[in-house]
């Protein structure tokens, strides 16, 4: 059962959208910025059991030049977070960022002066892993859901236009002791 019995006639429809978006999800170049444990369970990811390699990530970049997905592994220290906005600022577009483990998601256990309270302060995060320490299979879990996201992100005018629509309804969302009466 291949992809011409699909087809019978043998043409295949679709935007351009769509492809690049296919080709995008499949060619996720990773750069690293392990920081605590939540590293050691994202080089586990990679190794031969997990494999990420059957998903075109086999090889972590070291240079942001060359990435296009950030996997923030850990604690972010404030001394730290002038470096990973850097290295951020070097990736090409489009990029996007990975939240790995509690720590990079809220600051985790780290409620003090000296961790970032969430990375979402210094870098804008399009997907979150939960999790201390998130185990690999999560981790490639987050990674083909980031995947879904990918595919359907829009190209040129059709991005500015879902961004502006994004933006604003952010911009109008009550906070949350507003809507619930509670605290978050």
């Amino acid at each position: 059962m291949g992809l011409e019995e699909k087809l019978p006639s043998g043409v295949l429809l679709t935007t351009v959208e769509g492809m690049a978006g296919y080709f995008r999800k499949a060619s996720l170049w990773p750069a690293t910025f392990g920081l605590a444990c939540c590293a050691i369970e994202m080089m586990t990811s990679g190794g031969p059991k997990y494999d990420l390699a059957r998903y075109g990530m086999e090889v972590f970049r070291a240079s942001p030049r060359q990435a296009d997905l950030m996997i923030v592994a850990g604690r972010v220290s404030q001394k730290m977070a002038p470096v990973l906005r850097q290295i951020y600022d070097q990736m090409p577009e489009p990029k996007w960022v990975l939240a790995m483990g509690v720590c990079a998601s809220s600051g985790g256990m780290f409620n003090n002066y000296a961790i970032v309270q969430g990375v979402d302060h210094i870098v804008p995060v399009d997907m979150y892993l939960p999790g201390c320490p998130p185990r690999p299979e999560m981790l490639i879990d987050a990674i083909l859901k980031l995947h879904d996201k990918i595919q359907g992100t829009s190209l040129g005018v059709n991005a500015e236009r879902e961004e502006v629509v994004n933006e604003t309804a952010a911009l109008r969302q009550l906070p949350l002791i507003d809507q619930t009466g509670l605290l978050r």
